[in-house]
């Protein structure tokens, strides 16, 4: 499931470069991208929520930290070994002031298996 939010973050930040910011400029583009990608997180993780099994807080808490620490690992070796962005460039996705939500992405990373499941236990 992490590496179908990791190809969503991917084709996020792709529409981000090439659609978003040619037309709104980057300024409204990067936190326009940051919701975006939220909701996409949201949205895999409710339709492939049958795939986890679990059954408490804690396990869905403890894919929710598997899926963020996956996802800052993606971030700092992919962008830096692979894209070769320095170091400085990519901690400036956590500079909130200029209007970069990645914080934001990764707070819903985290919530969202528990969040699908308390919205799934609710609906039952």
């Amino acid at each position: 499931m992490w590496v179908i939010i990791a190809l969503c973050a991917i084709a996020n930040g792709v529409f981000r470069e090439n659609i978003l910011a040619p037309v709104l400029g980057k300024t409204l583009a990067l936190p326009m991208s940051g919701l975006s990608l939220s909701i996409a997180i949201f949205i895999v993780t409710n339709l492939s929520f049958s795939l986890i099994n679990g059954n408490d807080k804690l396990t869905y808490i403890l894919i929710g930290l598997q899926w963020v620490l996956l996802t800052l690992f993606f971030e700092f070796v992919f962008g830096h070994y692979v894209v070769g962005k320095s170091w400085t460039s990519i901690f400036e996705v956590f500079n909130i002031v200029k209007g970069d939500l990645f914080l934001v992405v990764l707070v819903i990373i985290l919530v969202s298996p528990l969040l699908v499941a308390m919205i799934k236990e609710e609906l039952k």
